[in-house]
């Protein structure tokens, strides 16, 4: 769900201009799209209507929430394939869910599998984008379950509907795209790309010296450190709704003081107007589970379709679709979208603070 770039030594973090968040402000319209978007909604929206018509909306809720993040898969690239990407977060995701789903918000194993999934994912960001994603999904999955901490037995039909719908969004997306014939021969391939992972991530001596420059290894401890600090947070806050506090600043933690910097901004400002809106609607509606699950469905389109265009419009949408989906759970949506907007704020500031060393070789131009 976020894009990566390379970090920067500090000795190259560029100069500070009146435009360096220009990022907010900017809109690349051209990167809208409508096809791919409204097939990675309607395998939501199968989904979410489906476990309504079945009379377990949770599932349904839960399948669709797997769907949504397989979906953003198809933006990105292993090997040159869409679907790997999908296939290997769809892999790693069940398995992060039953690790946090067992684990729960009360424990402190939770800060141990935070700060492994958190450094598995920094040093899948120094060697590849789709790997890096693939290892950013398994991060947010495991904080998410542990807000619903069970047994064993509920936490694999957590992690079976999980797969389901995001088998779901697999389908439905080869089909449309026309990649059918090449989804049997990625599955095949699963295996050897899974050895090729596995060998990276256990032989760390392999691993690290991939990661030659300073900033990179630099990069990898701070989204650790974030990890941990935030975790450390929603364990002591006792609301099950704060993986949002890990959640955001897992995903606004950026290689440089100013890309984090703008990245929360955006964050923090497209979730308070997202919330504001949700509020406004629900305050006039009392939606039936189906009406509900059209709205979820209609922000899950509008999230897709606006992933590239700009930051904070991206966050407004996809802050609606966690209110409405978490709706179908009966949780009251005001104060779903109270909760999430105070937790992406504290999130965002854990992740600037963390960032207090490079704040502090930040060289801002005289004046003369």
């Amino acid at each position: 769900m976020a894009s990566h770039s390379n970090p920067l030594p500090p000795a190259t973090i560029p100069t500070p201009s009146p435009a360096f968040l220009a990022d907010l402000y900017t809109f690349k319209w051209s990167e809208i799209h409508f096809s791919l978007p409204l097939v990675s909604a309607s395998a939501v929206a199968l989904c979410l209507f489906t476990g309504i018509l079945v009379g377990h909306p949770r599932g349904g809720l839960v399948a669709g929430g797997g769907a949504l993040t397989i979906g953003f898969g198809a933006n990105q690239r292993i090997a040159d394939s869409r679907l790997l990407p999908m296939m290997a977060a769809l892999l790693a995701m069940s398995t992060s869910t039953l690790a946090g789903t067992v684990a729960g918000h009360n424990g402190y194993e939770l800060l141990l599998f935070a700060a492994i999934s958190a450094f598995i994912y920094g040093v899948l960001t120094a060697r590849d984008a789709g790997l890096s994603w693939v290892g950013q999904q398994a991060s947010i999955a495991l904080l998410v379950a542990s807000a619903f901490p069970t047994g064993p037995r509920l936490a694999f039909i957590r992690a079976g509907l999980i797969i389901a719908g995001g088998v779901v969004q697999i389908l439905i997306t080869s089909a449309a795209l026309r990649l059918m014939p090449e989804l049997g021969k990625n599955l095949l391939s699963i295996p050897r790309h899974g050895q090729e992972l596995l060998y990276h991530l256990r032989d760390i001596r392999e691993t690290l010296p991939s990661l030659t420059q300073e900033e990179s290894i630099g990069y990898t401890i701070r989204i650790v450190l974030t990890m941990l600090a935030a975790t450390w947070a929603y364990l002591h806050i006792g609301v099950q709704s704060g993986y949002w506090i890990p959640m955001t600043a897992l995903l606004v933690q950026r290689p440089t003081f100013v890309e984090t910097l703008t990245r929360t901004t955006a964050r923090v400002a497209g979730t308070l107007v997202g919330a504001w809106l949700c509020s406004l609607l629900i305050a006039h509606l009392a939606p039936s589970p189906v009406v509900l699950a059209a709205i979820t469905t209609l922000f899950a389109f509008c999230t897709f379709a606006t992933t590239s265009v700009n930051y904070a419009l991206f966050t407004t949408f996809i802050t609606g679709y966690i209110v409405f989906l978490l709706s179908l759970n009966q949780i009251p949506g005001t104060l779903i979208a109270h909760r999430r907007a105070w937790c992406t704020i504290v999130g965002g500031l854990i992740a600037l603070v963390i960032h207090i060393d490079a704040l502090r070789r930040y060289r801002f131009p005289t004046v003369t």
